[in-house]
């Protein structure tokens, strides 16, 4: 589970329908009870982040009050959330990846150990220079030796295949440094297939994030150039009494093999709907058929910075 929007109520998405009332009592009620559900429908890995508004400090309490022993969590380091739950905010997120920022969160995520398994730069770029910060790298290779972490990088943008592979030559002490690599990857945008095909190979942990491409798997008529990704997904849903979620989701798991797909649901229901992805798979066929309908990295994430704060 993936827990940014139980964290803040707004987040680059396609939303249709309307907008519930908002309220911070409400929404941190709301998201207690999703997280409550979560376990009761066997999930364990929880996902998040300082930068998802109120999500950690809500996964803390949620794991010191229910005292559970077996849930594993990841978290990151690198944005700060600056909305303050306005969903009128015109700036949600800021990023910073310095040794400062990392050390300032650090003292706050430690908290969730000994949950916490994994400790990740949050949303790792060229541009944010965290790849040649010596300082920052080597001290995540501190804590991975000090307190037995897992560290990771999560990925963003066109060019999420070149700072991939930077970041698996990056060593620490003679040593690999990252264990866990949560990337995008969907129907949609299928670029790093090859790569994480090299990490599974070297038993890396590879988590998928955005499986249902910020809802464009979803039928819409603003995306008039996904005509044949509107007429096989509702075939292959149909096929095995799912939700187009569920085959977003399948495809995701078949065809490349990670360690995790993660649900980032904000009600029950699409929760549950997310998990029948566990009770089937598809054919060689049709994982072909989806295959057939990727689009360009440039493409892609040209038309995801369209898309708004919903």
């Amino acid at each position: 589970m993936g827990t940014a929007a139980i964290g803040r109520p707004e987040y680059i998405n396609i939303r249709q329908g309307n907008k519930p009332p908002f309220t911070i009592e409400s929404f941190r009620a709301s998201g207690l009870e999703m997280l409550d559900e979560a376990y009761h429908q066997g999930i364990r890995y929880f996902d998040t982040a300082p930068g998802y508004g109120m999500a950690e400090q809500l996964l803390l309490d949620w794991i010191t009050e229910r005292a559970y022993s077996d849930v594993e969590v990841a978290t990151k380091w690198g944005y700060t959330y600056v909305a303050n739950f306005d969903p009128q905010a015109t700036v949600h997120e800021v990023k910073e990846h310095s040794l400062k920022k990392l050390n300032a969160q650090w003292a706050q995520s430690q908290k969730l150990r000994p949950s916490l398994s994994t400790y990740q730069i949050h949303s790792a770029t060229f541009e944010s220079g965290i790849l040649q910060n010596t300082a920052a790298l080597n001290r995540l290779g501190e804590l991975k030796q000090e307190f037995g972490l897992r560290i990771g990088i999560t990925t963003t943008g066109a060019n999420q295949e070149e700072v991939l592979k930077t970041a698996m030559n990056i060593a620490y002490e003679k040593e690999l440094l990252f264990d866990v690599y949560q990337v995008t990857y969907n129907v949609l945008d299928q670029s790093l297939a090859e790569v994480v095909q090299q990490l599974n190979s070297q038993n890396k942990r590879v988590v998928i994030k955005e499986a249902m491409a910020n809802g464009r798997v979803f039928s819409n008529a603003n995306f008039p150039h996904y005509e044949n990704l509107y007429h096989l997904m509702p075939q292959l849903a149909e096929k095995y009494s799912v939700g187009i979620d569920a085959i977003a989701i399948r495809f995701c798991l078949d065809s490349i093999h990670p360690f995790m797909v993660l649900s980032g649901a904000s009600q029950k229901h699409h929760m549950i709907a997310n998990l029948q992805a566990s009770n089937f798979q598809l054919t060689l066929e049709e994982l072909d058929q989806l295959r057939n309908l990727s689009v360009s990295p440039s493409s892609y994430w040209q038309e995801r910075q369209t898309l708004g704060w919903n």
